[in-house]
């Protein structure tokens, strides 16, 4: 009797197994957030640089109206071998373009990307790319989320 009932177990767990790596595996990885809540992007251009080969600027106006404090850390350009946030400040007297640190957003905030102040610089672009063509910019905020939006390119001489 006593062996029937360590064989009856036996085939119970082995059953039991048998079914668990037969089950399809529920998914526990959620779908990451598209967009970021409360974050609008207008007027967004990348302007290429007279001479080629030089990096280009892109400018954007943005506003955030989300309830939850971030900060912009990271742009990416597609087609940009490396791209990186930017700002001016005043060194040695002198006011100086430098990579920036990142940007603090709180709800109501609106930054002009514009010359002279913050803006993203795309190096190694494609030749290829020109005038009236668009790239898609990706904005990473802290915490990992991104925004994405398109920047219609203009010549070097166009307004920036």
């Amino acid at each position: 009797m006593k062996f029937q009932n360590l064989a009856s177990a036996a085939l119970l767990a082995s059953s039991l197994a048998l079914v668990a790596c037969s089950a399809e595996p529920e998914s526990v990885a959620q779908a990451e957030p598209e967009g970021i809540p409360g974050m609008s992007v207008e007027n967004a251009r990348l302007v290429l640089a007279p001479v080629s080969g030089n990096p280009a600027a892109v400018y954007f106006d943005l506003k955030y109206d989300g309830d939850k404090g971030l900060s912009i850390r990271r742009a990416d350009v597609s087609g940009a071998s490396e791209a990186q946030l930017h700002a001016y400040g005043e060194w040695e007297g002198k006011m100086q373009m430098a990579e920036a640190m990142p940007i603090a957003i709180t709800k109501g905030k609106e930054i002009a990307f514009k010359p002279g102040d913050y803006h993203v610089m795309a190096f190694g672009l494609p030749d290829t790319l020109a005038a009236g063509d668009t790239v898609e910019v990706t904005l990473t905020v802290s915490g990992g989320d991104k925004y994405s939006f398109d920047a219609d390119v203009r010549a070097a001489g166009d307004e920036r």
